[in-house]
């Protein structure tokens, strides 16, 4: 818990704030106007997806899945339309990448520092790191599959041609089913896993 807890919490809180942040950027202030634009966890669990559907699945010994409440924004008000939607739903994924890679740094200058003592706050630190960097990963990597509600579904959203767009937007209210079939049937490890391996080799 002391080793993965704090990225973990960290990595999703700066995620979803990032979508506020870029959407204010671009002409959108409804997150900012929700008090969604803080650090503070408090502010961003959704009781539900945050602490009863994973806890549901971990005792059910299925793959857990969670998800923390999602920061409001109203596409309608950015400018540009499409580009702000794709720019506001790649903001938490480029976040999370971003994190992973100082992450990366921190642990390889933290291990070779030879200034440092070895003993148990060294090992700390080079654990954390190294969980940041993976967690970080997964989440960018999992938030950009093609699916709504995902970033990845709304990125593909703003690329595609309205009159494929709109259909295809239709889709999101069967979005969680269908990524809770694709989390159990194992379909979405065999996807991503490669990726976050061949991610993870490169930073680390």
């Amino acid at each position: 818990m002391l080793v993965w807890a704090v990225p973990i919490v960290f990595a999703i809180i700066l995620h979803e704030v990032m979508h506020g942040v870029v959407a204010r950027m671009l002409g959108d202030d409804t997150a900012a106007r929700a008090g969604r634009l803080t650090l503070n966890p408090i502010a961003h669990i959704d009781p539900f997806g945050t602490i009863i559907l994973p806890g549901l699945l971990l005792f059910a010994h299925a793959p857990v899945f969670g998800y923390a409440k999602p920061v409001p924004v109203d596409f309608r008000r950015l400018q540009p339309r499409r580009l702000g939607m794709i720019a506001v739903a790649a903001a938490g994924p480029l976040t999370n990448l971003s994190l992973a890679a100082v992450s990366a740094l921190v642990l390889r200058g933290w291990v070779s520092s030879t200034s440092l003592p070895e003993g148990f706050f060294h090992a700390l630190i080079s654990q954390i790191a190294f969980a940041s960097c993976i967690v970080n990963i997964e989440l960018a990597v999992f938030n950009l599959l093609p699916l709504l509600p995902l970033d990845g579904g709304r990125v593909l959203v703003g690329l595609l041609p309205p009159a494929i767009a709109r259909p295809f937007a239709r889709l999101e209210r069967y979005g969680f089913l269908i990524l809770l079939v694709l989390l159990y049937t194992n379909t979405v490890n065999a996807v991503v896993n490669p990726i976050i391996r061949a991610i993870a080799g490169v930073l680390l």
